[in-house]
C-alpha cells in the first residue's frame, strides 16, 4: 500500500465538485477536498497573472494515479493543469488501511 495525496486546482466549485464525484464514482480516491477559493499568483506564457481557482486534495494511492491523472486532464479547462502526487510517509494506520479499502475494488485492483 503506497498512500499519496495528489493537488490540484480548477477554476470553479462546479468543475471541483464535479472532478471529486467522478474520482469517488470511480472508486480511485477514498476522499476528495474541495476547499474554499484562493489566489493563485503564477507566472505564465511571459506574465505574471493570479486568478482565483478551487484547491482540490485527492487521498488515493500511488497505483491508481495514472487514471486519477486522466480524469484530472480530461475535465480540466486549463492548458497546464497543476497535478502533483505527494508520498503520505506517515498517517493514523486505519485511516491510511481505510484509504487503500476504499480504492480496492475488483475492477481497479
Amino acid at each position: 500500500m503506497e498512500p499519496i495525496l495528489i493537488i490540484t486546482n480548477l477554476p470553479d466549485r462546479a468543475g471541483a465538485m464535479s472532478l471529486a464525484q467522478k474520482l469517488i464514482d470511480e472508486r480511485v480516491a477514498a476522499c476528495v477536498n474541495v476547499l474554499a477559493e484562493c489566489t493563485s499568483v503564477y507566472h505564465w506564457q511571459g506574465k505574471n497573472e493570479s486568478t482565483a481557482e478551487v484547491p482540490v486534495l485527492v487521498k488515493t494511492l500511488a497505483r491508481h494515479y495514472g487514471r486519477v491523472e486522466e480524469l484530472i486532464t480530461s475535465l480540466h479547462p486549463y492548458e497546464l493543469p497543476e497535478i502533483i502526487a505527494v508520498p503520505i510517509s506517515n498517517g493514523l494506520p486505519a485511516y491510511l488501511d481505510w484509504i487503500a479499502g476504499e480504492t480496492s475494488t475488483p475492477d481497479n485492483n
